[in-house]
């Protein structure tokens, strides 16, 4: 176990704004008081540090939220606190989100400097109408710059891309792709849009001010993704990741491997095993809960749910997952004939040792899912 992968995430809840298509646990930026936030991470830290005695860090995240707007002294006081308690392994991945505003690229040198690793970009678009229409505080110009400047300070660099705009056609989205793929980063993130309810699009769609792109359209420009990186050498490693050999995200792969992981900050989600149970945790939403200490909630998993996630994680990977004919999921019956039904209709391959969904398997995973969990 003290081999195995182990991360900590850190979420930071402040953005500079809100964007129409987030939802998650983020507030708008307000005076920050850094002691009382490095008081509250590191104590969250040194509770989880007394749970996982002889475990080493493979990964520390930050995430958001803009964690480049937070203090450096609270960034620097936590990966600090970490290293204290747990200890970072040789290759250890040390991640931070930022914007590629130019005031946040303006820091990048100093991110470097306390230990990040691999910086993140949000780009979401190298068009300037689709940034406005995304609710981005920059334009075009100014994430190229920011993406050339984190390849000269950091051995690492990610950035997104939101594909299936209204009225993206596939051309423009290969143009896009074509010239993402020649800004260097190691790796990329591809995400279709999605509305999420209760979010700033979700009230436009129901309102009919736009519409989603078509189902057939969004396919067409997944396809034209997987081709086009796998051409570049940054095939997908997951369904919406592509990298460059080498280059996978180290923390995002705890997740998909169903490893361990510590969630620190407002809302911030974790998985810790003991006694060989599978426990999720959230802390607090409120930052204002979080910073005076409010609980933690731990809630275990059951051996179905516990099943459920092993199986919609991993198979998310080109690798697949474990799985010998011997393995729990085959404790219930005929779950050996759905697998091989589900290999005859192409959308899974199976060797005895490792389950891996296709191509096919991985556009359609939800109903895959379904079949294999009923």
């Amino acid at each position: 176990m003290s081999n195995a992968p182990f991360g900590v995430y850190l979420h930071w809840p402040y953005c500079a704004r809100i964007c129409p298509y987030c939802d998650f646990n983020v507030y708008k930026n307000r005076q920050i008081d850094e002691a009382a936030w490095i008081k509250a991470l590191t104590e969250d830290i040194d509770r989880w540090a007394s749970r996982t005695n002889g475990r080493t860090l493979s990964s520390l995240y930050f995430g958001g939220g803009t964690p480049s707007l937070a203090p450096l002294s609270v960034i620097e006081a936590v990966i600090n606190h970490c290293d204290h308690q747990w200890g970072f392994s040789d290759d250890a991945e040390i991640t931070l989100e930022a914007n590629p505003t130019d005031a946040e690229r303006a820091k990048f040198s100093d991110l470097a400097q306390v230990g990040i690793n691999r910086l993140s970009l949000g780009v979401q678009s190298l068009r300037d109408d689709a940034l406005k229409f995304l609710g981005r505080d920059h334009d075009a110009a100014a994430a190229r710059r920011a993406i050339e400047t984190a390849n000269d300070i950091f051995s690492r660099t990610t950035f997104d891309l939101i594909y299936a705009r209204p009225n993206q056609s596939l051309a423009a989205w290969d143009e896009e792709l074509a010239e993402a793929l020649a800004l260097g980063a190691s790796h990329l993130s591809l995400y279709q849009l999605t509305i999420e309810p209760g979010t700033a699009f979700s009230k436009a769609v129901a309102a009919g001010r736009w519409q989603p792109t078509t189902e057939d359209l969004c396919a067409d420009m997944f396809d034209l993704a997987q081709a086009r990186t796998t051409e570049a050498s940054m095939p997908a490693y997951e369904i919406s990741n592509h990298a460059q050999p080498g280059h996978v995200s180290r923390h995002n792969m705890i997740y998909w491997t169903n490893a361990d992981y510590i969630g620190i900050g407002p809302g911030a989600h974790g998985r810790i095993t003991e006694n060989d149970i599978r426990i999720a945790t959230e802390t607090p939403l409120k930052p204002a809960d979080y910073l005076v200490g409010a609980p933690t909630m731990e809630t275990p998993l059951s051996k179905d749910e516990a099943l459920t996630e092993r199986f919609s994680m991993g198979l998310r990977l080109a690798e697949g997952i474990p799985l010998s004919a011997n393995d729990p999921y085959f404790e219930k019956e005929k779950r050996i004939e759905t697998i091989h039904q589900l290999c005859s209709d192409g959308l899974l391959s199976w060797d005895q040792n490792q389950l891996i969904a296709t191509d096919d398997g991985r556009r359609l995973l939800n109903r895959l899912l379904y079949e294999l969990l009923g």
